[in-house]
């Protein structure tokens, strides 16, 4: 072999090598995330059963408890999905036990052989004659010193070959003893992943029965649809009402501040062309007064004439998006609430999603659809709402069915918090994230609820991706 091909092939070595450190690294880091995720799901589930827990207090079912239980079934479906990629990489790894084993049994069948055939052949070169004679049988010195030295590096090679079948034995158990308890957790996982889908199947059952008899009442659920549709577009024409009222504040505040802006700049001008009168006034009685007196330059130079100053232009008009960000202040609460997106906090310390935004199919009566202006969440009793960003309440009101509600506002953001039973906050006050504005309302299920909305201007957002993923 040349020395170009011996180096290609170690180059070749060392990229197989990284590139399976890299693979091992990936799976390590797939593993991580799907034991954190087995733990949020898990987590979740457990909020789901609590939520559901207190819906069952009320006497009949409703359609919070539907939607609870179908987001408890999903849930546990995930759940399955996730213990089924965690026995998929249990699986690998007996795989690679299993060939590692054969690998380490075919390595201590030659080892055993090669010492076989070495403990054969001292057993024939036993005599101290033999070994004598083969050294002294030597042409000459250095041939008898490398002969004793051969001697000796076979002895030592006997015994690395004996120390290593003995290395490879205890490798090769290791392995075996790693084999079953991977196939122990193996088993475990299955029997927990047997136990989940057990659970989810009672899930599916009971939602059947809580649907069924939701279905025997259509004609009240439709009546109670049309109601709560109702309640939702006072609330809309009641935010859109306040934030458009916002807006046009903002624009006359802006309006105000730049008409008061050009006065100055006016006024200003105005007196840089009084002065510059007054200068060339001066300028022209000093030229009149060095004539007379026959002055020379050479003998008396001018002052030099300081340079005009550079003209300012004030009439060049501050662009903002967006008139609920004119003030420094307004455009930094704003952009400070994008720059959070995805990591606002809930606005309750415990709760369950069970209406998301948007349109969606009614639970029961298939034939209509519902559309939610922000996202439901369930609730323990009397839970605390509280602010997810910083922020001015602009707004507190009360409408039939829907309990108190709360605006505040994040420079061309707001946060509309819905359903609260009783209230911490009024108009004007300024609130951190985390500011206690009230307590979740009192459902007919006798458990809390609330409606959380995000709004851009006079548009709504779907508020899922603002805030922390659970």
């Amino acid at each position: 072999m040349t020395q170009f091909n011996k180096w290609i092939t170690i180059l070749f070595i060392l990229i197989i090598s990284s590139g399976g450190a890299i693979y091992a690294q990936n799976t390590q880091q797939s593993r991580e995330e799907l034991e954190k995720r087995k733990r949020e799901l898990q987590l979740e589930i457990e909020e789901a059963s609590k939520a559901l827990k207190n819906t069952k207090k009320s006497s009949r079912e409703s359609l919070a408890q539907l939607r609870v239980l179908k987001n408890k079934i999903e849930l546990r479906s995930k759940l399955i999905n996730n213990i089924n990629s965690e026995i998929n990489f249990i699986n690998g790894d007996i795989n690679k036990a299993q060939r590692d084993i054969k690998t380490l049994e075919r390595d201590l069948d030659t080892l055993k052989k090669q010492y076989a055939d070495l403990i054969v052949y001292a057993y024939k070169n036993r005599s101290s004659y033999a070994m004598l004679n083969f050294v002294f049988s030597a042409e000459s010195f250095n041939d008898a010193v490398k002969r004793y030295e051969y001697l000796r590096q076979y002895r030592e090679y006997r015994r690395r070959q004996a120390g290593t079948i003995v290395e490879t034995q205890e490798q090769l158990q290791t392995k075996i003893e790693n084999l079953k308890n991977q196939k122990d957790k193996r088993s475990l996982t299955l029997k927990t992943e047997q136990e989940q889908r057990n659970t989810l199947e009672k899930d599916k059952e009971e939602k059947d029965v809580v649907f069924n008899k939701l279905k025997a009442r259509e004609k009240e659920l439709t009546a109670d649809l049309n109601k709560k549709k109702k309640d939702a577009a006072k609330v809309q024409a009641a935010v859109r009402a306040v934030i458009r009222r916002e807006i046009e504040e903002a624009r006359k505040k802006a309006a105000a501040e730049e008409l008061a802006r050009k006065k100055a700049a006016e006024a200003e001008r105005k007196r840089k062309e009084e002065a510059a009168k007054k200068l060339a006034a001066q300028k022209a009685a000093d030229n009149k007064s060095n004539e007379a007196n026959n002055t020379t330059v050479a003998a008396n130079p001018p002052a030099k004439e300081a340079a005009p100053e550079k003209p300012v232009d004030d009439d060049k008009p501050t662009r903002s998006i967006n008139v609920l960000e004119a003030t420094p202040e307004a455009l930094a609460l704003s952009e400070n609430f994008e720059a959070n997106k995805g990591k606002l906090p809930w606005p309750v310390a415990n709760g369950v999603i069970t209406g998301f935004f948007g349109r969606h199919r009614h639970p029961v009566i298939e034939t209509i659809w519902m559309n939610n202006d922000g996202l439901i969440i369930a609730t323990p009793k009397n839970e605390p709402v509280r602010a997810v960003f910083n922020g001015v309440v602009v707004n507190v009101y009360s409408a039939a069915g829907v309990g108190f509600a709360v605006l505040i506002n994040h420079g061309k953001y707001f946060t509309n918090y819905v359903h609260l039973q009783s209230l911490r906050v009024k108009k004007g006050d300024k609130v951190t994230t985390g500011t206690i504005l009230g307590t979740a309302l009192t459902n007919e299920d006798n458990t809390g609820e609330i409606e959380f909305q995000v709004w851009r201007d006079i548009n709504l957002q779907n508020p899922q991706p603002w805030i922390l993923p659970k």
